[in-house]
């Protein structure tokens, strides 16, 4: 299969800020539109780039035959030089306004629509997975910017997060330094940062699935905070649960960025959304 890419793609009317762009990887093959697959990477809301993740992006399209995003978003700075500082949740406004613009966007101009905008897959990993939570969850009385369409919740089908961060102040206490790093810039220098746990917000919709993953080896990100949103989702989705909240803590071995690299991550991600697309399918979705 023949991956292409078509690299920074605004998704704001200015087209000259890298730090809101995406670039587009595809396969040119009969059958589609095809479900879009979405990467909104880590980096402690301060650094990592799109680039940095262009293998993942191949591999997804070489073993799914979807086409994939990843998108830039404005990160918070390592140092403040004048005194401003750009925090959550102007990261997930980013996000948020990336997924408004491929809810209309034709595709590349000499290639056209190359996925189905009412089919997307989303990806979260680290502080993108807290993004991604802070967005789909109900997180308006603290970030009232947040605001879905419907296209939007119907549009996304699964949410999948991986090494995510969820709960802020629980992360603190297992790695204190943690505040100083990179907490206190990207939400404030607050005694505690419970209002931005996204384990304490409720559900926007119930047509979305979850899958949460977590590395055994993963040495920045402790396994308890996919235990804790895991069990929020569940509980969040009572008896339809098992339907739509899945984890998984048993198959990833390697550091929390290392994973991204390994064949075993795209075969995980890339089943559970190829056995959901066959689901739909099977159900008289709007996949075929």
């Amino acid at each position: 299969m023949i991956v292409e890419r078509s690299s920074n793609i605004s998704y704001t009317p200015t087209n000259d800020d890298p730090f809101r762009q995406f670039d587009l990887y595809f396969s040119r093959r009969n059958g589609g539109p095809f479900p879009l697959i979405c990467f909104v990477h880590g980096g402690a809301w301060r650094s990592e780039d799109k680039s940095d993740h262009s293998v993942l992006a191949e591999r997804m399209v070489e073993f799914t035959g979807f086409p994939a995003i990843l998108p830039n978003y404005r990160l918070t700075p390592k140092e403040s030089t004048d005194g401003s500082q750009f925090q959550h949740p102007g990261h997930a406004e980013d996000i948020l306004q990336l997924l408004d613009f491929l809810m209309t966007w034709e595709g590349p101009t000499a290639v056209g629509r190359v996925y189905d905008p009412q089919n997307i897959y989303l990806m979260g990993h680290s502080c993108g997975a807290h993004m991604l939570a802070s967005i789909f969850l109900d997180s308006s009385l603290i970030s009232p910017s947040i605001s879905l369409s419907p296209q939007i919740l119907k549009s996304v089908r699964c949410i999948i997060m991986s090494e995510g961060i969820y709960d802020i102040d629980t992360l603190i206490a297992r790695f204190p330094s943690y505040r100083t790093w990179f907490i206190e810039a990207a939400f404030g220098d607050k005694p505690s940062y419970s209002e931005y746990s996204v384990t304490r917000l409720a559900l926007r919709t119930k047509l979305i699935r979850w899958l949460v993953i977590h590395s055994q080896g993963d040495t920045l990100v402790d396994t308890a905070q996919s235990e804790i949103m895991y069990k929020h989702l569940r509980e969040l989705y009572g008896t339809s649960a098992d339907c739509f909240v899945t984890m998984d803590v048993d198959q990833l071995h390697a550091d929390h960025n290392a994973i991204l690299e390994e064949e075993v991550f795209v075969e995980l991600v890339g089943d559970f959304i190829l056995k959901d697309c066959s689901s739909t399918s099977l159900n008289g979705g709007a996949i075929q």
